[in-house]
């Protein structure tokens, strides 16, 4: 294994994760998933030594973190961080080639070896036309690219990436994504990168790391969305009071979509009332009444009249 924490507890004052023991190898994508401030963060610069253990060791390819220099750690594991400080002066093709530099002296120019492969990292991400821009005048998305070309420059075995899809439309996470999970599978990398969206795990990771109550949660990324509910169970997303979920029969994304829907609109119990989805339309029915609607607004026109 490529990366093992052998009873780990981390965090400052207080614990954040306790007597972690899990590990992950090369060739593997990792989601590391769970709330704001339950320690994602601060998992991820206890892994880089960037904070200090509270207990236990991380080792990285057999050697423990703390016995790595800064050059050492760099050429074990590249990082992009959600919010990363913009060096001034620089064009998008100088910051990816930043990533090359861990390999020589700063004073060094690059190979043309070197620099043919940024020039190919620039292509794959879509960044070609801005190649020569200041960095200052990027947008947050392909700022947020190019840092992440910088990490695939380093051709470190493993990449850690923090929230790297923050900034991204749905076009240019696909593009990420796409270009991460072909590094971890034909070049052996190990991927580790965190994010509120579970649902990239289903199609994207193959481990998920979940932090809930203190404990690290790890496995395979199916067993721990059938273990945990909590993932999936659109409860999570309970804004009203008073609402009481209908039953509803339906694909997956369609029972999502209604329930969200119906959460947000609706302070009443709805549990005595069934949705079965027929394409085009929704059949809805209790004890006495049976009606098919064709949109969220005629749905919800029916249920307001029932109450």
């Amino acid at each position: 294994m490529f990366l093992q924490l052998k009873n780990t507890t981390i965090g400052y004052k207080t614990p954040l994760l306790k007597e972690v023991n899990t590990s992950l190898a090369l060739g593997e994508i990792c989601l590391l998933i769970g709330n704001n401030g339950v320690g994602k963060t601060t998992l991820i610069k206890t892994i880089l030594n960037q904070t200090d253990l509270l207990k236990g060791e991380v080792l990285l390819n057999g050697i423990k973190t703390e016995m790595l220099s800064s050059k050492e750690m760099a050429e074990q594991v590249a990082v992009v961080f959600s919010k990363s400080q913009i060096p001034a002066n620089y064009t998008l093709r100088d910051l990816i080639s930043f990533g090359k530099y861990i390999h020589y002296p700063y004073y060094f120019e690059l190979k043309e070896s070197d620099q043919q492969e940024v020039e190919e990292i620039i292509e794959s991400l879509n960044l070609s036309q801005y190649r020569d821009f200041q960095l200052s005048q990027l947008s947050d998305g392909n700022l947020q690219k190019a840092f992440i070309g910088r990490a695939l420059a380093q051709n470190s075995p493993m990449i850690i990436l923090d929230e790297p899809t923050t900034h991204l439309d749905e076009e240019n996470k696909i593009i990420i994504l796409k270009l991460l999970r072909n590094l971890a599978k034909t070049q052996n990398k190990l991927i580790l990168f965190s994010s509120h969206d579970w649902r990239l795990a289903k199609e994207f990771a193959d481990k998920i790391w979940l932090i809930s109550n203190e404990k690290l949660h790890a496995g395979i990324t199916e067993e721990i969305l059938l273990n945990h509910n909590e993932l999936l169970n659109p409860n999570i997303f309970h804004f009203n009071e008073g609402f009481v979920a209908p039953q509803i029969f339906a694909p997956e994304l369609h029972t999502e979509m209604l329930y969200s829907f119906l959460q947000k609109n609706f302070k009443t119990d709805l549990s005595a009332v069934k949705f079965t989805f027929t394409e085009p339309f929704w059949e809805i029915s209790n004890n006495h009444i049976q009606y098919k609607c064709d949109s969220f607004e005629e749905i919800a026109e029916f249920l307001r009249n029932l109450h």
